[in-house]
């Protein structure tokens, strides 16, 4: 899934007045007095608020109001330790500290970053369109629109696509027979549960389990509002470091410039001097018109990398991420043309794709390949797959399966041998359900971890080939353990998460176009020093000496200003 970071700041800030409006807009009554009965009980159903059937439209509000606050405007304090973790990790809080820390002091560390309030979350239920695509994908747009026949201007870019999606919104929910004011599962039919997962994963937000889809639909749904909100504070956190940063690089380069070189820089830049200017007049001009002090290059665009999908600055870096995502799915590509049938058809049962028994090589590679956007869904027998031995144990023995427990006691007992019988005991559990199950699945929650770097860290050289072995892979031979350890851990990512990296949504893409914007910074920062030198090189001694003082201010500057961005971010 591919999203400008450039459309996104844009469109997150180009909308911030509107939602501020519609929240703070002088609304009189709440949002849900106005709600369809429907939509009464889907909100109650969301939040998990049980209501008597059938019931009176105005019980069923009275319902509402009375749980409004708990669930929207201080949901937090219902959050699970990780989900409270993860929001405090996106606010920047240490979260080594909060790691180490009871859930009663994590509720009350997120109550210092809470902004939202009863008021503001009823006041923006009264114009949902306005946000509520904000944390969709580009790919899922495009889907939106298609699926509901609405041309989008071309080239399609993000903002364009949103506004098309916001424009029709309510004419579609009309057409299909809908409400909108507090939209049903017809706003999400082009969802695969890979993206509903994917959208809670990213988030923070535990999946249900087990899952349906209509679970997951009413996961997020309840959490879009927030997922909008976060994504514009962290759009205009990131707006201002990058032009804190521009200024702080600019202001290093000008201090070390003598007056000559202002006058200098100036006339070529066609900006007036006034006759007899004092250096604080001339260092206050140059900095009204910082935006040129770096000429032409991407740098001097950098505020607008953050606020428009057009600028030179964005085009390369879309081109950037384009590249990136094509040698990533060529790469993908290579990958999977060596694996065993077996392997290939694990890929697609752990995502719920019927698998063509009967299947020829070349058809799995090509359904796996139609699939390869998709992540693995919840748990199954697949999740045992890069455990170690001792989490494997653990397991077995905290098992109810008495030949589990058999196993995890047994000497001399192989990974696979381990991994065999937490894969046997999990199918059993599955397919009984009720408290067995249910253990399981809570054992899971609590110690499944994604592909780390650190994955395979502890294994032994022949584990890491048996793991190899297991996807059909024989071409290890010769392999130091470190290339050992980078094949699995390349293998096992493609399998969890095909193409679409852990983390790769929205908030990564952000910090990721911050990143680019830093190497801009860099680059802004090279010119002005070549600026600074070539001035250097036309006049004297002390001219030369600004030359490399601007060279090791700006570098200092622009250390600082990436210093300054990653904290934000």
């Amino acid at each position: 899934m591919k999203i400008s970071p450039s459309s996104i700041l844009l469109l997150a800030l180009a909308t911030e007045s509107t939602v501020a409006s519609s929240w703070f807009g002088g609304a009189t009554k709440a949002a849900y007095n106005k709600w369809h009965e429907t939509e009464l009980e889907r909100w109650l159903s969301d939040n998990n608020v049980p209501y008597p059937t059938p019931a009176d439209r105005k019980d069923l509000e009275k319902l509402v109001k009375s749980n409004w606050d708990d669930k929207v405007a201080t949901p937090y304090k219902e959050w699970d330790t990780p989900q409270l973790q993860s929001y405090l990790k996106s606010k920047g809080a240490d979260t080594k500290k909060a790691a180490d820390t009871n859930k009663n002091s994590l509720v009350n560390s997120v109550k210092s970053y809470w902004t939202d309030s009863a008021d503001s979350a009823s006041g923006s239920y009264h114009s949902v369109k306005d946000w509520v695509f904000d944390s969709w994908t580009d790919s899922q747009l495009k889907s939106f629109l298609d699926k509901n026949n609405i041309p989008a201007p071309q080239p399609r870019k993000r903002d364009t696509m949103i506004a098309a999606a916001r424009s029709n919104y309510e004419s579609i929910a009309k057409k299909l027979g809908q409400s909108f004011h507090y939209p049903g599962d017809w706003l999400y039919e082009t969802w695969s549960e890979s993206d509903l997962k994917e959208f809670l994963d990213e988030r923070g937000v535990p999946v249900p389990q087990p899952s349906t889809r209509d679970k997951l639909i009413a996961s997020v749904r309840r959490n879009s509002r927030l997922a909008s909100t976060n994504l514009k504070d962290t759009a205009a956190s990131a707006s201002k470091s990058a032009q804190a940063a521009k200024e702080s690089l600019s202001d290093a380069l000008l201090d070390s410039w003598s007056d000559s070189q202002i006058k200098e820089w100036a006339d070529k830049s066609g900006i007036k001097v006034p006759q007899g200017s004092k250096r604080n007049e001339l260092l206050a001009l140059a900095r009204k018109h910082r935006n040129s002090l770096t000429g032409d290059n991407p740098a001097s665009s950098v505020s607008s990398a953050f606020g428009a999908a057009t600028t030179k600055a964005s085009n390369e870096f879309a081109r950037a991420t384009d590249d990136a995502q094509l040698k990533g799915e060529d790469a993908f590509n290579q990958a999977i043309g060596a694996w065993s049938d077996s392997r290939l058809k694990a890929f697609l049962d752990a995502r719920g794709v019927p698998v063509p028994q009967n299947g020829k090589t070349d058809e799995l590679i090509k359904q796996v390949r139609l699939n390869k956007h998709k992540a693995s869904m919840g748990w199954s027998a697949w999740t045992f797959d890069t455990w170690t031995v001792d989490k494997l144990k653990k397991y077995l023995s905290s098992s109810n399966d008495k030949a589990a427990q058999k196993a995890a006691n047994k000497a001399g007992a192989t990974r696979d041998d381990l991994l065999k019988q937490a894969q046997d005991s999990y199918s059993s559990a599955s397919k009984s359900g009720g408290s067995n199950y249910a253990s399981v699945t809570s054992y899971l929650a609590a110690s499944t971890d994604a592909v780390k770097d650190n994955t395979f860290d502890t294994w032994s050289d022949s584990e890491i080939k048996s793991y190899l072995d297991s996807y059909g892979i024989k071409n290890y031979q010769g392999s130091n353990t470190n290339e050992l350890k980078a094949m699995a851990r390349r293998n096992a990512q493609y399998f969890r998460q095909g193409t679409n990296t852990p983390g790769a949504g929205i908030f990564a893409s952000l910090q990721n176009g911050a990143q680019w914007v830093l190497d801009q910074l860099k680059i802004g920062a090279a010119s002005g020093r070549k600026e600074a030198e070539y001035q250097g090189h036309k006049g004297a001694d002390h001219v030369k000496e600004a030359g490399t003082a601007a060279t090791n201010r700006a570098g200092e500057a622009g250390q600082k200003a990436s210093d300054k961005v990653k904290e934000e971010l």
